[in-house]
């Protein structure tokens, strides 16, 4: 991946100087939570137990992570933090910073063309938050490393410690050496993808479903796997287009060979069905919130392949 021709953003805070810690707040409660009004049902929570104890991921968290639509309705956590005015914003200068701000920024090019020419409006960037350990969220009150990256609708924010980028090559196996660049690439670009399914209303009116359907119900994880599957979409047509961007300007294109292999990769690492395989050595469909690993190649593919926001319509595909 040749990154140095992607624009840089500043919509970046920079949280990672705070020193949360891992794991704080209290530690590991008794009892798994159950979702509000949309949440995760039992069996989901059963096998998220499962697969947070054998890989090392604190259960809570990790069906956190996986609740993202009711995530914003959860009670704020009062947490210490450093007062804001110390924080730091804009373009980072340490290397794993500007990496991750010329990826958002390339976003932002994308998206700001696709919503003049697709949805005749302006595009709302969102910022990223950048921590170490833990910080604030209005998603739940807090964001923990063990969550993995996540998008907050509530805030509008995109929450990434970057030591998950090292667990995509060590703990999920989802790249190797260089690739795994756009594959980091792939993950920021999936969650700018929830910020874009928010602006166009995508998240309430999958929320509204989930809650229509029960909430704790196989239709509601049907129907956030739906989701999921648009934002790998979204991190396809977002690659595709910023590489017709760069070669329209007389510029290398940005994704080498093997790139988009290893976003594949990555994409099969992390399907609901692979990590159940491995957790517990049993599938539950019914459980599923992300997608097979089948289904999220194929629609990060379906992006990448076609780069047109109607290609991405997985509420309405008859096969995911």
């Amino acid at each position: 991946m040749r990154d140095e021709d992607l624009p840089e953003s500043s919509n970046i805070e920079d949280r990672r100087g705070e020193g949360g810690g891992f794991g704080g707040g209290g530690g590991m409660p008794g009892g798994f939570p159950m979702g509000r009004g949309g949440g995760l049902g039992i069996g989901a929570v059963v096998v998220l137990g499962l697969l947070g104890w054998a890989l090392g991921i604190d259960p809570r968290l990790l069906i956190g992570g996986a609740e993202m639509l009711t995530r914003g309705q959860q009670p704020q956590v009062n947490m210490p933090q450093q007062p804001q005015g110390q924080r730091q914003s804009g373009t980072p200068k340490d290397e794993s910073g500007r990496f991750v701000s010329r990826v958002l920024g390339a976003t932002e090019a994308v998206w700001k063309d696709v919503f003049i020419n697709d949805y005749k409006r302006a595009y709302q960037t969102p910022t990223l938050i950048l921590f170490n350990g833990q910080t604030s969220a209005q998603c739940g009150g807090r964001a923990e490393a063990a969550m993995g990256p996540f998008y907050c609708p509530a805030d509008r924010k995109v929450y990434l410690d970057t030591s998950f980028f090292a667990q995509i090559e060590t703990r999920f196996r989802g790249c190797e050496g260089r690739a795994c660049r756009f594959s980091q690439a792939y993950v920021i670009a999936h969650e700018v993808g929830h910020h874009v399914q928010n602006l166009v209303g995508v998240l309430d009116s999958a929320n509204r479903g989930q809650q229509a359907a029960g909430g704790k119900s196989p239709e509601a994880n049907r129907i956030q796997v739906r989701v999921e599957l648009q934002a790998d979409c979204f991190a396809g047509l977002w690659a595709k287009r910023e590489n017709e961007a760069l070669i329209r300007q007389g510029r290398p294109a940005f994704i080498e060979q093997g790139d988009v292999d290893a976003a594949l990769k990555t994409a099969a690492a992390i399907g609901d069905d692979t990590l159940q395989r491995r957790s517990s050595g049993r599938v539950v469909p019914d459980s599923f919130t992300h997608g097979t690993s089948e289904q999220r190649q194929r629609w990060f593919n379906m992006g990448y392949q076609q780069g047109t926001v109607g290609a991405c319509n997985t509420h309405t595909a008859q096969q995911l």
